[in-house]
């Protein structure tokens, strides 16, 4: 018996090993033509709501179909479409005429302050020596200024707030905004601004016409004005797929599909000022592409504890936007999740460290034997990384008390870059990283769920430089005036004052915060040992706390 079986392993193992090698190859082809298609120039950096993101949506779902992976219960296709809320902007034709033979036009010769009312068209006169009422008022921004200079608290933007509410108090009309010869980026109209408006309109003209028409103090001037500041909204889509296995509970697993454009929004960390494709092949082809890996994967050898839910998020770049309405707008009971595995930026594995960063460790009692218990080799190191939270998509997961697994090889030089491209991709190491998810999953069907545990809070983005922090996570998606609180961390300040998850900061000391910009702004003033207070609105009720940084 023994004589017979020894040929007979002579003659499996080397058809095995064939079969590993072509297994391993075709999933390395297959990743590399993935991301070279989502990182093309063709998509123009798939920026979310764009032709491009649509083109990348459309080449995942056909992935899904060829695949035979199905959509979701009760939905015709695999996208759930969601409208990103930008805030405002001018309308076309917005326009001024300076005594009926100079037209000024948006954005270069005037500018509606973005906190004025929502539409205005009215003749008005004008003397910036004079103020009478009815008439347009002149409000000079260096005056200001000057009687504030010993103020390190002093901030502009709510100074000119409260003096035109002043100035329409004793009855102007409108109010002519001078800032001088040197324009303040404060006073350019801001998209993201949601405070409340002013009671009447407020503009500034630019200097030169200013200087030729509007500075004689002998002639009053005719003033006709007429601008709409009308709602700026883009529809975006997620990409969602399942196998059903009749199972209680999901295992999610996803990736932002969505990129840069060409720095329009301006996140790009490119510092050549002109506007360039960025591909974002790492960030975050790369998981995009071992998402789809992992749907063909289990729905070849699926084992069946679980039903698997494939999503790929758009809106990630902007504030986690696919992913905070799928949790808010789930196409099953979110209770049902399992957990949540979460790919960003997994193709640059590096060729010396060969380490794989591994967030979320802490969410969830059972992973460190998972995560440990594998019996062959991954190919890489792992670093562990206890927070649920960061700036991804796993972070709107841990928020609904869900488990969570964040995939990371690490930042690089190119990153948020135009360099982002395919040709830097390590296909062999984010192949095997696919494969070391694929045996965390398979090791996990011993578990119908997971034990959910809290972990320490990070920030998940700024684009602001502060030396101290309230210790909050921003809802970014929030679109009323001020910051919805997301989350808020344990022994930091604002916890200790008392602040809580859903309030909304409305004041940060002597400065209103009617967006997330004008917040971390405003929290840029501050340092190390400073005491402020804090105006939030907790449904109906206003709350001033204490705080101390």
């Amino acid at each position: 018996m023994f004589r017979l079986i020894i040929p007979l392993l002579l003659v499996i193992n080397p058809v095995f090993g064939q079969k590993t090698k072509k297994e391993q190859k075709t999933l390395t082809d297959n990743l590399q033509r993935h991301i070279r298609y989502l990182s093309d120039d063709r998509l123009e950096g798939r920026r979310t709501g764009t032709e491009g993101e649509r083109l990348a949506g459309e080449y995942i779902a056909e992935h899904f179909r060829k695949n035979r992976i199905a959509t979701l219960p009760d939905r015709s296709d695999y996208f759930q479409p969601f409208t990103i809320d930008e805030g405002k902007k001018v309308g076309q034709d917005a326009y001024i005429t300076i005594d009926g033979k100079i037209t000024l036009s948006y954005p270069n010769q005037f500018q509606p302050l973005s906190f004025s009312p929502e539409a205005q068209r009215m003749r008005l006169r004008y003397n910036p020596e004079i103020n009478e009422k009815g008439h347009a008022w002149r409000l000079d921004v260096s005056d200001l200024i000057e009687r504030n200079s010993g103020n390190p608290h002093f901030d502009v933007l709510t100074a000119v707030k409260t003096e035109i509410n002043r100035m329409a108090g004793l009855g102007a009309a409108a109010v002519v905004v001078v800032m001088g010869a040197k324009p303040l980026a404060d006073l350019t109209f801001n998209q993201k601004d949601r405070s409340e408006p002013v009671p009447i309109p407020a503009f500034t003209i630019d200097e030169k016409t200013r200087s030729e028409h509007l500075n004689d103090t002998v002639t009053e001037h005719d003033l006709i004005i007429d601008y709409r500041i009308v709602p700026e909204k883009r529809t975006a889509r997620n990409v969602l797929a399942w196998i059903d296995n009749k199972a209680p509970t999901n295992i999610v697993i996803g990736a932002h599909y969505d990129h840069l454009g060409q720095g329009e929004d301006g996140n790009s960390m490119a510092r050549s000022g002109g506007r360039a494709i960025h591909n974002g092949a790492d960030d975050n082809a790369s998981g995009t592409a071992a998402m789809m890996e992992l749907a063909r994967s289990l729905s070849v050898k699926n084992p069946g504890t679980h039903n698997y839910v494939f999503v790929a998020f758009s809106g990630e770049e902007l504030g986690l936007y696919g992913s905070k309405f799928f949790v808010e707008n789930p196409p099953y009971p979110i209770e049902r999740t399992a957990y949540m595995v979460n790919l960003d930026m997994v193709g640059r594995l590096n060729d010396s460290t060969r380490t794989v960063t591994i967030g979320g460790y802490g969410t969830a009692r059972q992973w460190s034997q998972l995560l440990s218990s594998g019996k062959n080799d991954p190919g890489f190191r792992i670093k562990y990384d206890s927070s649920g939270t960061g700036p991804s998509d796993h972070t709107s997961f841990y928020r609904k008390d869900i488990p969570v697994l964040f995939f990371f090889t690490g930042l690089h030089t190119d990153y948020h870059k135009p360099t982002d491209d395919h040709e830097k991709i390590n296909y062999k190491g984010t192949a095997d990283i696919v494969r070391y998810i694929g045996d965390v999953i398979n090791r996990s069907q011993s578990y119908v769920r997971l034990d959910f545990q809290k972990t320490r809070e990070q920030q998940t983005s700024t684009g602001t430089r502060f030396s101290v922090s309230m210790g909050i996570m921003p809802d970014y998606t929030y679109g009323g005036s001020g910051v919805r609180v997301d989350g808020v961390s344990e022994g930091r300040p604002a916890k200790s004052a008392g602040i809580r998850q859903g309030d909304i900061v409305l004041k940060l000391g002597e400065r209103d915060v009617d967006s997330v910009e004008s917040y971390m702004k405003a929290l840029s003033g501050f340092k190390k040992g400073d005491k402020t207070k804090v105006t939030v609105k907790r449904g109906s009720e206003t709350i001033v706390y204490d705080i101390a940084f």
